[in-house]
């Protein structure tokens, strides 16, 4: 996997990322944004871009913050509630737009409103 948003980008949705990435896999969930591992070419343009300092190569992703490793995958293999199917890859994220679900890790994270540095 090459890059992984990490818990600072829980309720701190900027898309600064978003609009840097030249393949369009960085999807949008309710609260956080994730990486589609198998769509991200692994060019690192999102990671200046975020403000909040949220993304990172696999192999730099802190140690209290690696179970974002596997919870970036499961945005994209599991069924999130709400959901019928997994996401999968789909090719781009633009066309899905919001898809308003999130992994249980992100979804049951306490709210981090007010704690952007962007914001």
């Amino acid at each position: 996997m090459p890059h992984v948003i990490t818990e600072t980008c829980i309720d701190c949705i900027h898309q600064e990322c978003v609009k840097e990435c030249p393949v369009d896999c960085i999807y949008w969930g309710a609260r956080a944004l994730y990486i589609q591992p198998d769509e991200c070419i692994d060019c690192g343009a999102c990671v200046p871009a975020c403000p909040e300092d949220a993304i990172f190569f696999d192999e730099d992703v802190p140690d209290d913050m690696t179970m974002y490793i596997a919870d970036n995958v499961k945005f994209f293999t599991e069924i999130l509630q709400g959901k019928t199917a997994a996401l999968g890859a789909p090719g781009a994220a633009a066309p899905i737009g919001e898809y308003g679900a999130d992994t249980a890790l992100v979804a049951h994270f306490p709210s981090r409103v007010g704690l952007c540095k962007g914001c």
